[in-house]
């Protein structure tokens, strides 16, 4: 299987998606200390920041999406689905979470919505082009 421009983007995503815990993280590291940080929740300790807390919730939704884009970009690729749309689908979508990410942390939620669309429209541009491949 040849690394296509629709994979590299999707190993990009995964990446970024993997990534998004550090900030987070630290937050609650500088927040709470080290030890607190690494033990299990617990109500006493002192809440995050609320922008670390977005961030925890945007690497969560980056998460979710991940599990229905991935499938079927990989669908495509077996299936031997490769066109303009799908690449330009895949940047897109790659572009689309880090906007949502950047934004969703930033606590700005007009923008977060239209740009999670956008993500979920190059989804379905590669549905579509697997479906479309189908008939």
């Amino acid at each position: 299987m040849q690394l296509t421009p629709e994979l590299y983007f999707l190993v990009l995503i995964a990446c970024l998606t993997v990534l998004m815990w550090i900030p987070h993280t630290i937050a609650r590291v500088l927040t709470r200390g080290l030890m607190p940080a690494l033990r299990n929740p617990d109500p006493s300790y002192t809440a995050d920041p609320a922008w670390a807390e977005r961030a925890r919730r945007a690497h969560a939704n980056a998460t979710e999406n991940l599990v229905v884009f991935a499938p079927l970009v990989i669908v495509a690729t077996l299936l031997g689905v490769h066109t303009p749309a799908t690449v330009i689908a895949a940047k897109i979508y790659f572009g689309a979470r880090i906007v949502h990410y950047l934004v969703y942390a930033a606590g700005i939620p007009v923008v977060r919505t239209l740009v999670f669309v956008v993500g979920v429209g190059a989804t379905l541009v590669f549905a579509a082009a697997i479906l479309g491949h189908a008939s």
